[in-house]
């Protein structure tokens, strides 16, 4: 007797569909923590969130505030050119795998001094090269992500003569952080008014920076690579005190913004579509590449909790009021002013904030966010690295 042939019921279909991507997802998680553990140097990519000093020793960044104090003030005693008070992410998983901070590249640095690894990430860097801007009639740093991988590229030689097989174990045993990558981009046009329809149209040639610079980082044999998503715009008090000066609304009583947060919800919409557009990207390369744990850094979610329930994690009631500043109001900003500059100050326990200066994040903030993506609660698939017992 023939046997009957039948077809499995869409509710089956999406069952088994999403039991396999868990399965995928936790050999991923393995893979990833397999290799945590062996991790001999770590290079990284980014802007002024993963900037650790590259930006103060460009020409284009002789006057940032990030040069002076109060920047640094908390853990270095002095500015260091990071956009914080003190330590930022990078610094902290760098310390959970045990090995030192983080050199900037341009420190020009020889390869003795790059033995663990090092900094390519400049503030104010774009995924998208600078004629890209210039063709809009906007303004950038002339520094986007392929530049710094053009510089990751000039470094590698050096560390391992010209001989790939051992350039590729450098690479096989590192871990490569891209930081958040495009925020540059979309504020470069929402800072110099353009409307935030113009911004979301950025999105797709902002992912394809991104997924070129990630294969092109498979392509010379890296194993690891850990990818930080689009921070919530909507959160950042600078560019919710423009949005309340463009159209005199206050937080409350106004339909764009979040109940449960006070952040700007049709902002945090185009950073909710870059971080969609971006994990479909990361799932094609990890298809593509399945000798490769491609993780995903979910900073929206880090940022947003926190501002959900900050004193959960150890912060003030105000989640959205900058700690250095001089705007006073609901968000401690003045736009015509940045941190360090006359008439703004420091608060006097950055320890309580969220945001250091409208922008950036304070070390406190950046400790949580850094030990929830080592601890694998803003991962995916989850990782799993030995977190330092250092603060």
């Amino acid at each position: 007797m023939p046997r009957k042939h039948t077809s499995m019921a869409p509710a089956v279909i999406l069952r088994v569909t999403a039991l396999l991507r868990f399965i995928l997802l936790v050999a991923g998680a393995a893979t990833a923590t397999a290799t945590a553990a062996r991790f001999s140097r770590v290079f990284s990519f980014g802007d002024s969130l993963t900037d650790t000093g590259n930006l103060a020793l460009l020409p284009a960044g002789r006057d940032v505030p990030e040069r002076r104090l109060p920047y640094g003030q908390t853990f270095f005693h002095r500015a260091t050119g990071r956009a914080s008070d003190g330590r930022i992410a990078i610094d902290f998983i760098a310390e959970a795998l045990e090995l030192p901070r983080l050199k900037p590249y341009l420190a020009g640095e020889g390869a003795d001094g790059f033995r663990h690894g090092a900094n390519f990430a400049v503030g104010g860097a774009t995924a998208r090269d600078a004629g890209f801007f210039q063709r809009r009639g906007l303004r950038s740093v002339p520094v986007s992500l392929a530049t710094e991988m053009g510089w990751f590229k000039e470094l590698l030689p050096l560390l391992a003569s010209s001989c790939p097989q051992e350039q590729r174990k450098i690479t096989a045993s590192s871990l490569f952080f891209v930081g958040e990558m495009g925020g540059n981009d979309y504020l470069n046009a929402i800072f110099q008014n353009r409307t935030l329809d113009e911004a979301k149209t950025f999105v797709p040639g902002i992912i394809d920076a991104i997924r070129s610079s990630l294969t092109e980082l498979v392509g010379v044999g890296a194993k690891t690579v850990l990818v930080q998503g689009m921070l919530p715009i909507g959160c950042e008090p600078r560019v919710l005190e423009l949005f309340k000066l463009k159209h005199g609304r206050s937080t409350g009583g106004d339909g764009d913004y979040d109940a449960d947060t006070g952040c700007l919800t049709s902002f945090n919409e185009l950073a909710e579509q870059h971080n969609r557009v971006l994990t479909a990207a990361l799932d094609e390369l990890r298809r593509a590449h399945p000798g490769t744990a491609i993780v995903y850094a979910d900073l929206y979610r880090a940022v947003t909790d926190i501002a959900v329930s900050p004193r959960r994690y150890g912060f003030g009631g105000e989640p959205l009021f900058a700690c250095c500043g001089g705007g006073g109001g609901p968000y401690n900003v003045r736009l015509a002013a940045r941190c360090g500059d006359e008439g703004t100050a420091a608060c006097g326990e950055p320890s309580e904030y969220v945001s250091w200066d409208g922008i950036h994040y304070t070390e406190a903030a950046n400790r949580v966010i850094a030990r929830g993506i080592v601890e694998g609660r803003y991962t995916v698939p989850p990782i799993s690295l030995s977190v330092s017992s250092s603060d």
